[in-house]
This record gives C-alpha cells, structure tokens and sequence, in this order.
C-alpha cells in the first residue's frame, strides 16, 4: 500500500485492521528490477447473493508491454500465491460438528482455542517428535504422489482421561493451521453417510474421532439373513476401515485424522495398525518438565524453592496434566497466590501417593503356597 495517498480500513472478523486501496488510488510495486502500478477502478455494480450487497472492486495493472511474458509466466503467479498463503493465515479457522438431523452434512462455528505447542503440558520428546512429523507431513505432497499414497496422515492418541489428548488436537490445528472436523459417530446413521462426511471434508483439515472405544461398530461378518438391511443402518468396522484410508479417502488431499481413546486395548488391531493410524503417542502423567509448563501458563513462574519437593512426588505419583492444572488455579474467589496454589499441589500429591500406596497393598499377591489376593 505503500505509495498511495488514501486508503481505506475497516475491522475484520478477527478483530483487525484491514486496509485497501481508495478509488482511482494507484501503488508502485517492483519485481525483479521492473517497475508495476497497480490502480483501483471504479468498482462495479452491485449485486445481490443471498440478500447481501456485495460490491465487485476490480483493479488494473499497468506495466510496459516489452515486460509482458515477464507479468504473465512470473509476477502473477506468484502475487497469486502470496495472495493465497495470506487467505490461509489470516482467515477465520472453523469447527465443523455432524448432528443426526441435518442430512449428513456439517455445520460450523468460528474457532479460536488458544492451546498452543508452547502451552501443552506434554513430554518435550514427544512434543518435538510430534512437530517434525508435522512438519513432514506438511511438505510431504510430492513425496506421497511419488509413492503413490494419498496425502492424509493418521494419529493415534491414547492415554488415561485427562491427559491432554483434546489439547494436542488444538495445538495441532493451531500449529498447522488447519480446520477441524468433529466427527460424532453416534449420529452417523451408516456407511453411506459416512462416507458422504467425508467428501465434504475440505483439504488443509483435522478430522476428528474421540472415545473410538465407546463406539459399538459391529464386525462385517455375520450370518443373518437380514444381514444387508442391518448393515445399512450401521456403520460396520469395515464401513470405519474405508473411511480412513479407503478408497475414498484418497478423494482430496492434506488430511490428518485423529483417534483418540482411553483403552488402547479394546481397539481392533486393524483399526490401528500403521498405515491407518502412522503414529502412536501415548498420553502420559504429568511429570515434571510438563508440570513447569503448567507452572508458566498459570502462575508465570519458571523456578520455585517448592520444585525440588513437587518434582520428586510427580515421580512417585501418577496424576493427570488437568488435575495438576486445576490444583494451580486459585479456588473460588480466593486471589492467586503461588506459594499457596504450589503448596496445595504437594498435599494433593501426597494424598494421591498414599491411596495409591493403600491400593497396591489392598491388591498384593500373597506368596506361593497361599491363594488369593489380600
């Protein structure tokens, strides 16, 4: 915008400022030692879509004629492309959801979590293996056309409640960049809609399936005569294995799907093997280098007399990243208060290490030669 003596602004949907051009304004760009103009005509008439007034602005480009193949092979696709990766970045990401009465198709709000890979309370190793799988999978389209994959990537999260399984999907989509899409398979009527959903994905997204445990998906193979009208009311396994990496799931590209779940062990092995979900993360306890994010992102501290004593519990007990979180935020409508939200958080840890201790006594198993567990 440089150059021009006017300039119009309005504020966004995010809350900035967005600029632009004033009628029969023009601004001077340089490419490769050649000099551009840009100028804003008269703006056409308007029009009406959906009952909304839009307002068409065309601009015009001005250049000497010996630098047209110039322009046209080099310039405009890239002012192209920077106008295209500016789209991505500034605009408003979403959060798609399916409900049962809305015709296989998604609704959405605007989406604004603030979890960040900085704010997640997560293991540093597999946070920073986490990020460069991203960032794998991010530059990876040449690569999954030259090895004839579909570029779509499978993630794996599974740990106790608590564990910030939902955060990482956050700081995933935030990280990226990506929109997400919460797939509720319990509204899902069959395999059909499901597979409709899915085509109504758009590229650059995380869809999303939490508690896969809970869901009931009943196996293909069964002997009933009645066995192709059931199938069409429910989604089979075999209905799930096609939606992630299918025939159809190859429609489209840059996806990532999430699983999610509390009982790794009652998951079908082919539902999880690599190639469905590539990754596995464990979602673990809080342990210490997690708690001193938490210790950051609540009470804006990175050091405390209180550490050494907090980092020897976390070692010898096993609580959740949330319970942790919410043992330092100040109660009620008490003030926060470091000293008393740490000190808080060492009863609680001692409290949660010696009912662990009076349960593994509880279960024992008593030497060889007796029977039973005491």
């Amino acid at each position: 915008m440089e150059g021009a003596h006017k300039l119009n602004a309005k504020l966004g949907d995010n809350g900035d400022t967005q600029f632009s051009l004033d009628e029969k304004q023009e601004v001077v760009d340089s490419f490769r030692g050649t000099r551009m103009w840009w100028k804003l005509s008269k703006a056409s008439d308007d029009y009406s879509l959906y009952g909304r007034k839009i307002q068409r602005r065309n601009y015009m480009l001005v250049f000497h004629k010996r630098h047209r193949q110039l322009v046209q092979d080099s310039y405009l696709p890239e002012i192209l492309q920077q106008g295209r990766a500016l789209t991505a970045k500034n605009r408003q990401r979403r959060l798609y959801t399916h409900h049962e009465n809305h015709m296989s198709t998604w609704t959405h709000v605007p989406w604004k979590h603030p979890a960040t890979f900085d704010t997640l309370a997560m293991d540093p190793g597999k946070k920073d293996e986490l990020i460069e799988d991203l960032k794998m999978f991010q530059k990876g389209k040449e690569y999954h056309s030259k090895v004839g994959k579909a570029w779509k990537r499978g993630y794996l999260l599974y740990g106790p409640s608590g564990t910030g399984k939902s955060s990482t999907i956050s700081a995933m989509a935030n990280f990226l960049k990506y929109d997400v899409y919460d797939l509720d398979l319990t509204t899902v009527t069959n395999n059909t809609d499901l597979r409709n959903l899915f085509l109504q994905t758009t590229e650059q997204s995380i869809i999303v399936i939490e508690d896969i445990h809970a869901m009931e998906l009943e196996d293909k193979r069964m002997s009933t005569d009645f066995q192709w009208y059931y199938e069409r009311k429910k989604i089979t396994l075999s209905g799930l294995l096609n939606f992630i990496d299918g025939l159809w799931s190859a429609c489209g590209g840059e996806r990532i799907i999430v699983l999610t779940t509390n009982h790794v062990d009652k998951l079908d092995p082919g539902l999880i093997r690599r190639g469905r979900m590539d990754k596995h993360i464990e979602m673990s306890y809080c342990r210490f280098e997690a708690f001193k994010v938490l210790a950051n992102n609540y009470l804006d501290i990175t050091e405390h007399p209180l550490f050494t004593k907090i980092q020897r519990l976390l070692d010898e007990t096993d609580m959740t990243p949330a319970d942790v979180a919410h043992n330092l935020m100040p109660q009620g409508k008490r003030k926060r208060n470091t000293n008393k939200c740490l000190t808080g958080l060492i009863q609680k840890l001692k409290k949660a290490k010696l009912e662990s201790g009076t349960r593994l006594s509880r279960g024992r198993v008593l030497p060889t030669g007796h029977q039973g567990i005491i």
